[in-house]
């Protein structure tokens, strides 16, 4: 689907906002007295749905998508947010980055977003997983299934390249959102004497130092699991699950012209 201007506006908007809301802690004075992402997580969330209904009405307006591609984005959301509780994210076993990625490939950028946006809601809900984390999680899985909708040869490329490169970006994603998602947890270890806590007030090089070894000691026994699964699943799956969504896109009349006929 392609992405028009008010889409690319919107997802401007709400990623700007994104980036902003993960990485302010780096740049906030020692003595602020709000130095972690405990108290905004509400106003985050607040900002945050409004904001993916503009990339929604956007996205409508730039492409003439009806009420059909809202059910299916409805329908992949729930999907997704069934495959996460298999895994539990136990040693980054979570199968829903897999659906994420082909989804986004499908529907693009703009309902990519939204997909991952509304999945990590719906299955916060559904798993009890609701906390300060949340509309960080929405943010990071927004992007990661609008990425897969920005990859190139949406048009053209199919079979065996098609499967290699979502298995790449699935597995560089999920690492990707891991490191992200670090930002939101990281800064709630400041005050320990530790090499990888975060330090309020300190040049940005040094808590960028301690973030990656933050990540290293913590999160890569996660993260590079779930890239595994991720591209696993894409190679073996992918395939017949790409085929299976494109289908239902076209059965959706998806982009087709409406046409009025005298009767």
């Amino acid at each position: 689907m392609r992405l028009g201007p008010r889409s690319v506006a919107a997802l401007a908007l709400v990623s700007a906002i994104g980036v902003v809301a993960f990485g302010w802690p780096l740049f906030a004075p020692g003595d602020s007295g709000i130095t972690t992402h405990a108290a905004d997580a509400p106003w985050l969330f607040a900002a945050l749905l409004p904001l993916l209904l503009a990339v929604v009405v956007a996205t409508i307006a730039d492409t003439g998508l009806d009420a059909k591609a809202v059910a299916m984005l409805g329908v992949l959301a729930a999907a997704g947010a069934a495959l996460r509780p298999l895994g539990a994210g136990t040693a980054g076993i979570e199968p829903m980055f897999f659906l994420m990625v082909l989804s986004g490939r499908v529907l693009g950028p703009g309902f990519g977003f939204v997909l991952g946006a509304v999945s990590m809601f719906a299955s916060a809900l559904l798993t009890g997983g609701v906390g300060p984390w949340m509309p960080f999680q929405m943010l990071a899985m927004g992007w990661v299934a609008m990425g897969a909708g920005l990859l190139p040869g949406a048009a053209r490329l199919r079979g065996r390249a098609e499967a290699l490169l979502l298995a790449g970006y699935g597995a560089a994603a999920s690492v990707a959102y891991g490191t992200v998602m670090n930002l939101q947890g990281w800064t709630l270890l400041q005050g320990m004497a530790s090499g990888i806590s975060y330090v309020p007030g300190d040049p940005l090089g040094d808590n960028l130092a301690r973030f990656v070894a933050y990540c290293l000691a913590t999160s890569l026994g996660w993260d590079l699991p779930r890239a595994l699964v991720t591209m696993v699943l894409t190679l073996t799956l992918g395939g017949p699950v790409l085929r299976a969504l494109r289908r239902a896109t076209r059965r959706a009349a998806f982009e087709a012209p409406v046409a009025f006929g005298d009767r």
